[in-house]
């Protein structure tokens, strides 16, 4: 990873809790539907490996969607996430329900969207993310754009970068690098 502006770096420093919206994020947007009807997502193994070094790092992870799927609910069990909001209309009454549940503030909030449901939050919270492949229009509004697009890594990178920021990405990672 190139070196973190100062900046960016300090809104990453003061994170305590990413929110991620689903489709577009942690998938590709794309919604595949199998011959039963049974909806079919697709997540990368990279930001569910983004997601266990936060958590281990003491950095809450959580999920606030529009749509509802039982794909996104196993997913979420399986990497630990407990902050999950399925089938949301208004995210941004959510963020602050989840803001008045967790005692944080914007500032130790982070959330990635890519559309403009997203918006809202995007306006609120300390550090406002988009995907490489996000609405244009989004992108110019954050405080930073993924190199990856959504569900192809961007979540990892953004775990990465905020884990850079804080200083603790050698901490998460050091049990790799012992061969």
């Amino acid at each position: 990873m190139k070196r973190i502006p100062a900046g960016l770096r300090k809104k990453a420093q003061t994170v305590k809790l990413l929110l991620l919206d689903v489709d577009g994020v942690l998938t590709d947007g794309a919604i595949v539907i199998d011959g039963r009807g049974k909806e079919i997502k697709r997540f990368d193994v990279r930001d569910g490996q983004g997601i266990k070094l936060l958590m281990r790092a003491g950095i809450r992870v959580g999920l606030i969607t529009g749509r509802a799927s039982t794909a996104v609910s196993s997913r979420a069990r399986e990497l630990g996430i407990r902050i999950v909001h399925q089938g949301v209309r208004d995210k941004r009454q959510i963020y602050e329900k989840i803001k008045a549940r967790t005692g944080l503030t914007d500032c130790e909030i982070a959330y990635a969207g890519d559309d403009l449901a997203d918006l809202p939050i995007l306006c609120r919270a300390g550090l406002a993310i988009a995907t490489n492949d996000s609405w244009d229009g989004l992108k110019a509004m954050v405080d930073y754009v993924t190199r990856d697009c959504g569900g192809r890594g961007a979540v990892r990178e953004v775990a990465e970068l905020i884990l850079r920021a804080q200083g603790k990405w050698a901490t998460v990672t050091e049990e790799y690098y012992r061969y």
